[in-house]
């Protein structure tokens, strides 16, 4: 009997179909993001008459070791156009410096002093919450310590309330875009505000909140605030939204201006930050999904299926590396003259390239869309490779606050 060489375990591998249930699961994933990516572009903004009644608001704001720049902030919100006498502002000072607190002091506003251990945001509203028992205000606005806006603000969320509207996400937007850490978090901020956000609504679902520039009804806050636990307060914050119906209204035209993260080991802490409530409130999610099922709430339905999408830099490296790691062996087999089925997985793995490619691009703003882009482009490789390292750190910080250290102040 002739001598048959065995055939070569790798090749027999690639032939297997396990690479095509692969190919399978990251086209759904791919396929949910190009969804909303193209309905963010038909997305209308809603139109709201002017506003019949003042209503009251309590703007908060939460500020841990933030002494470089909640000053600025604060100054920055007290120009609102609103009546002066129709909103108040409340720092939570948690481990600030006293020449800080002494300025907020000077300024017309409240300040509080944490007197918690274990930080956390959670914490800081729930004690904002404490402080202004039985005052009548109607809606809370929660902002971060960096965050500007516009004078407008106030009396475009008015008009939205005014009009039924009961949760609202504001447009956060970058600020800093200076470096090519900045920019690539900007433009991170910007697919988020039209895949999970503009998208969302503009097929009649839930947008996303994303932690800052939100505003709820004071009622509705001030009983759900101390169910919040983790590190990942506005995912828990949308999971009681969902549950109770509640739908949360994206106004792109409202812009909080965020200082965005410049160097890699901060957007590290970041993702981490961001992975791990991300994981978390699915676990804790998941027991509801029975029930959201037989009630036919689908936005609770889709939030679970967002949670389930693996981190988008881990996809983004993901797509494209099997990319590149079929079309070599297609090239290589080819070479042998031995190629069998893998040019076409090659190729659906192209397919899938482009439309993440595609749902990427749809939501960025044309004025993003220019030189520095491409040049900070160079360094997703190297976030991707951390946010996968950041997926074996992840014990504990569900419930672990973990601090992103802002710059010097506002430009």
């Amino acid at each position: 009997n002739a001598f048959v060489p065995a055939p070569c375990p790798a090749e027999n591998c690639l032939r297997l179909p396990n690479f095509e249930c692969l190919v399978v699961l990251f086209a759904l994933c791919v396929c949910y993001l190009l969804l909303y990516a193209i309905a963010s572009k038909f997305y209308r903004v809603p139109e709201f008459p002017e506003a019949r009644t003042l209503r009251r608001f309590v703007i908060l704001f939460p500020a841990y070791k933030e002494d470089r720049v909640i000053v600025s902030s604060v100054r920055s919100f007290l120009r609102q156009e609103y009546p002066k006498e129709m909103f108040d502002i409340i720092v939570i000072s948690d481990q600030m410096q006293s020449a800080t607190n002494e300025l907020l002091r000077s300024l017309p506003i409240r300040l509080l002093i944490a007197d918690y251990k274990d930080s956390s945001k959670a914490k800081a509203l729930t004690m904002a919450m404490d402080a202004i028992d039985g005052i009548p205000y109607d809606v809370v606005v929660i902002m971060d310590a960096d965050n500007l806006t516009s004078p407008h603000f106030l009396t475009a969320v008015n008009r939205a309330f005014d009009s039924g509207v009961r949760c609202i996400q504001a447009h956060r937007t970058g600020q800093n875009l200076n470096t090519d850490i900045s920019v690539l978090d900007g433009i991170s901020e910007e697919i988020n505000n039209g895949i999970f956000r503009s998208g969302h609504n503009a097929l009649g679902l839930s947008a996303a909140l994303s932690g800052s520039g939100m505003a709820f009804e004071a009622d509705w806050f001030r009983k759900n605030v101390r169910l919040l636990e983790t590190a990942g307060e506005d995912k828990e914050l949308e999971v009681l939204l969902l549950q109770q119906r509640i739908h949360t209204t994206y106004l792109p035209e409202i812009p909080i201006y965020d200082e965005k993260t410049q160097k890699e080991e901060a957007i590290s802490n970041q993702r981490k930050r961001w992975i791990a409530a991300q994981f978390g409130i699915l676990r804790s999610s998941l027991s509801g999904l029975q029930k959201a099922i037989r009630q036919g709430n689908i936005d609770y339905c889709d939030k679970i299926i967002q949670w389930m999408l693996p981190p988008r830099l881990i996809q983004i490296a993901g797509v494209f590396g099997l990319t590149f790691i079929f079309t070599a062996i297609g090239i290589w087999l080819s070479l042998k003259g031995d190629s069998g089925n893998e040019w076409m997985i090659a190729i659906k793995w192209w397919i899938l390239s482009i439309a993440q490619i595609v749902a990427m691009i749809l939501p960025i703003p044309g004025n993003l869309l220019n030189k520095r882009l491409g040049k900070a482009i160079i360094k997703i490789p190297i976030l991707a490779l951390t946010t996968i390292g950041n997926l074996f750190k992840l014990k504990g910080a569900y419930k672990k606050f973990i601090h992103t250290e802002h710059g010097e102040g506002h430009f």
